[in-house]
C-alpha cells in the first residue's frame, strides 16, 4: 500500500467510525463522504465518477491558436496536494477527482480537446506556465495584481476564504482584531497567507499582539494540529474548510472573508501565460459551460453552488500589491 494510500485509507476509516461515512459497493474504503445523519446521497469520492462532459463548439474551439489545436491536447497544471473537494485522489489512488478537475475537462471539452493533467508543487504551477510546458493552470488560483503581470486570467469561481476552528471555540473572525495573540496555520505562498500577514501586521501597528502563523505540510497536519489544540485556527479555501466541517464533524467555520481581502471581491481563474492567445478561448468556453447548465451541475456536486460566477471576466482586478 502506497504512502498516499495508507493516509487517505486512516482518514475514511477514522470517519467511517464515527459514523460519517456511507460505504458503496465491496471497497475496502468507503467511497461516499456524507455528515452523519445527511439524508439521501452524499459526495462520490470513488474512481468511477460519471464525470459531466461537455462538447466541442466549433466557433468557441477556432479561438485556440493553431499549434494547439493541431496538436489536439489542453495541457493542464494541477496542484498535487490533496485538497477536497476543489482536487484530491479517488479511493484507488490513482484517479484524480474535484471540481477544478470537472471544470478544466468541460473546458477542455469545449474547446475540443482532450485535457491531460500534470500534477506538480504549487511553487511549479507558475513554473510550468512561464516555461509553457502548460497550457493553463485551473488549481484555485486567485486573479492578483502582480500575478496579471505575467499571466492573464478568465475567472471561473468566486474566491472566499474561511478561519475554521475546534466545534465550540465560541471565536469569531471578522477583523484583524479578531485574530491578534492567536495561532493560526496558513499554507505558504498563497492569498490567504498575504491577508493574514496583513492582518498580523495592522495588530502591531495598531498596539494589539501579532498573530503566530504555522505551516505544515498538508491538509492532515493542520487538522491534526488543530485537533489537538496546537493551533487556533486554519485560515484556508472556503470550499476545503466547510467539505472538511461537513465530513470530520469536529470543527467549524468562524469566519469567512474574500479571497481578495478586504478592498475587492476575489476571484478564482483559469491562468495562462500572457500573451499565449488562450484567455479568450477559456473565457468564451467557460461562458459556454455557464450557459448550457453543465457549469451548475459541478458546482452543485461539489456543494459549491454559492462560489458561482454568472459569467467569466478576463483580468479583472485582483488583490492588490503589497506596499513595501
Amino acid at each position: 500500500m502506497s504512502v498516499r494510500r495508507h493516509t487517505l485509507v486512516a482518514a475514511l476509516a477514522t470517519l467511517a467510525a464515527a459514523g460519517l461515512l456511507t460505504a458503496c459497493g465491496a471497497s475496502d474504503v468507503a467511497e461516499e463522504v456524507k455528515p452523519k445523519g445527511q439524508k439521501g446521497a452524499g459526495i462520490n469520492i470513488g474512481p468511477d465518477q460519471n464525470r459531466i462532459r461537455g462538447e466541442k463548439d466549433e466557433a468557441i474551439a477556432a479561438k485556440v491558436p493553431e499549434a494547439i489545436r493541431a496538436r489536439g491536447t489542453l495541457r493542464l497544471g494541477a496542484s498535487a496536494d490533496a485538497s477536497p473537494p476543489l482536487g484530491f485522489y479517488a479511493t484507488d489512488d490513482r484517479t484524480r477527482i474535484g471540481s477544478e478537475i470537472d471544470i478544466a475537462t468541460l473546458i477542455a471539452d469545449t474547446l475540443g480537446l482532450k485535457p491531460e493533467f500534470d500534477e506538480v508543487s504549487w511553487e511549479n504551477l507558475f513554473v510550468g506556465l512561464d516555461s509553457s510546458k502548460f497550457d493553463a493552470v485551473l488549481s484555485n488560483v486567485t486573479v492578483t495584481e502582480e500575478r496579471k503581470e505575467k499571466y492573464d486570467f478568465a475567472t471561473y469561481r468566486l474566491d472566499n476564504i474561511a478561519f475554521e476552528a475546534r466545534k465550540g471555540s465560541g471565536w469569531k473572525v471578522k477583523s484583524a482584531a479578531d485574530v491578534a495573540g492567536k495561532t493560526i496555520a496558513v499554507s505558504s505562498g498563497t492569498n490567504q497567507e498575504k491577508i493574514l500577514l496583513d492582518w498580523s501586521e495592522q495588530n502591531v501597528e495598531a498596539g494589539r499582539k501579532p498573530v503566530e502563523i504555522k505551516y505544515f505540510q498538508k491538509d492532515t497536519d493542520y487538522y491534526l494540529a488543530l485537533q489537538s489544540g496546537r493551533i487556533d485556527g486554519y485560515l484556508g479555501p472556503s470550499p476545503s474548510a466547510n467539505y472538511h466541517v461537513a465530513s470530520a464533524g469536529q470543527s467549524e467555520i468562524v469566519g469567512t472573508l474574500s479571497g481578495g481581502g478586504d478592498g475587492v471581491q476575489g476571484k478564482i481563474a483559469a491562468t495562462t501565460k500572457k500573451g499565449s492567445g488562450l484567455v479568450a478561448a477559456y473565457a468564451a468556453a467557460i461562458d459556454h459551460i455557464v450557459q448550457d447548465g453543465s457549469y451548475a451541475e459541478v458546482l452543485k456536486r461539489w456543494g459549491l453552488s454559492s462560489e458561482a460566477v454568472d459569467a467569466s471576466e478576463i483580468n479583472p482586478p485582483g488583490l492588490p500589491k503589497t506596499e513595501n
